[in-house]
């Protein structure tokens, strides 16, 4: 009978595909569209609008760095870089360091930049092992046209390498 246990290195490895399935591209793309958010107190509100963005990313790299005691440890980083493309051309592209800060069960910091034709939109958020079916990352920044930039990118797996992203920015 093989052993059921599994080791450090076994499950770092797991996790590893986990986030990486987790963060990794989508099939379908969407054109650019706006809608106006809901009417607020503040005058920034009333003339803010919500630009929706539906790209695809593909993984096109991905590494477990082990630091520390070997095996999966905390502080232990996956390092993933991804394309971004748009009506199947690529126009950018995605880069996420995530660091390991709770084992068992494992969960991750993870800090990311979406390079875009128009600027850079950066984003950051908790994930929890086993990844949930989407995951919502707050947009902390950006650049260019983004420069303002608020919301969440909505992700959703679409296989092993690619995720749909959906971007709700906030101006």
């Amino acid at each position: 009978m093989p052993n059921t246990r599994s080791t450090p290195k076994a499950r770092f490895l797991s996790a590893a595909a986990g986030v990486a399935a987790l963060l990794a591209g989508g099939l379908a793309v969407a054109p650019l569209a706006s809608a106006a958010p809901a009417a607020s107190g503040s005058s920034h509100a009333a003339h803010a609008r919500t630009e929706v963005l539906s790209l695809v990313a593909r993984q096109t790299q991905s590494a477990s760095v082990d630091l520390g005691k070997k095996g999966l440890s905390l502080g232990d980083e996956l390092v993933i870089a991804e394309d971004i493309y748009r009506d199947g051309k690529k126009i950018g592209d995605h880069s996420v360091v995530c660091t390991y800060f709770h084992l068992e069960p494992s969960a991750l910091q993870c800090v990311g930049t979406f390079s875009l034709p128009k600027g850079q939109i950066s984003g950051q958020a908790l994930l929890h092992l086993p990844p949930a079916a989407s995951v919502d990352i707050p947009i902390t920044g950006g650049s260019g046209a983004y420069d303002t930039a608020r919301g969440y990118v909505h992700t959703v797996p679409a296989g092993k390498t690619e995720r749909h992203l959906t971007f709700h920015i906030v101006h």
